[in-house]
């Protein structure tokens, strides 16, 4: 029956049993609002069950830690108490001391049982008497062959809490994808069309209208020599490259809104509650 801490067993155990933590828990005389110590921690077995409570009593014997079952313990959730029951100083004074490094195997249970099986200084037995009962051995021991230490439906004026799962609903901001923006060159061929214009001399002879008619002497210049210029100009095209803004991108984030809907079964405890006809009275502190 390997034990372990409640941390140990569940890192997630304040979720899941919900309520407050008893670690903390002032622990007090049943009856009284005598205080003996703290809660510490809390001891479960491998399937979760409670088995003890790691009390340090230093209210009573200072520096000291033990071993509570949680039979002997009754715990108030609503006045964050732990109420020991039948315990004396002297039990507690003879209990085997609880440290980390304490090994919780069977052995070491024993000597806690032991200390709590000792009858009350009221009782005319002797310290560590087991008077009535055969130890059982280590193999065949079950927890319910002590059901006064470990069972707490054994006390009268429990505390039951009914528990209820409800949907809780968060959200989380996660990375859904990823856009790059670059720009890259394409090319192309473009072709234009530019018209140009070029000069060239034409040399038309024509007959005029006095060909033929005599002319005088003096009218008459032949030379030679004679020359005429005449200056012939072309267009040629100057084509050449430019860059210019064609479009600008702005590129922004925009936040699209949509409501998610879940839906999952979840569970509650009501209490049942049989009697034989005897009338009971309910009452309830909620508004």
């Amino acid at each position: 029956m390997p034990l372990q801490k409640i941390s140990e067993f569940d890192t997630d155990y304040h979720n899941t049993i919900e309520g407050n933590d008893i670690k903390g828990m002032g622990v007090y005389v049943q009856g009284t609002d005598e205080k003996i110590g703290t809660v510490n921690d809390a001891v479960i077995d491998d399937q979760g069950a409670f088995r003890y409570l790691i009390v340090d009593i230093g209210f009573w014997i200072f520096g000291k830690k033990v071993l509570l079952p949680v039979g002997k313990s009754r715990i108030d959730s609503t006045a964050n108490r732990v109420y020991v029951v039948g315990i004396t100083r002297e039990q507690a004074e003879n209990l085997p001391e609880y440290q980390e490094h304490t090994t919780l195997d069977y052995d070491y249970e024993e000597k806690v049982r032991g200390g709590y099986r000792t009858p009350s200084v009221e009782s005319s037995a002797t310290l560590g008497s087991t008077v009535g009962r055969t130890t059982p051995s280590p193999d065949s021991y079950t927890y319910a062959d002590d059901e006064d230490l470990y069972d707490v439906s054994a006390h009268e004026d429990q505390t039951f809490k009914l528990y209820q799962e409800r949907l809780v609903a968060n959200k989380q901001r996660r990375k859904s994808g990823e856009v790059a923006i670059s720009k890259h060159v394409e090319t192309e061929t473009a072709r234009v069309a530019v018209p140009v214009e070029k000069e060239r001399v034409v040399i038309e002879r024509v007959t005029s209208q006095d060909t033929g008619k005599v002319v005088s002497a003096e009218a008459t210049d032949f030379g030679e020599g004679e020359v005429a210029h005449i200056d012939l100009y072309e267009e040629v095209a100057d084509i050449h490259k430019e860059a210019f803004l064609r479009e600008e991108v702005r590129v922004q984030k925009v936040v699209d809104k949509e409501t998610v809907e879940a839906q999952e079964t979840i569970r509650r405890e009501e209490l049942d509650v049989n009697t034989d006809g005897t009338r009971i009275e309910n009452k309830t502190d909620r508004g």
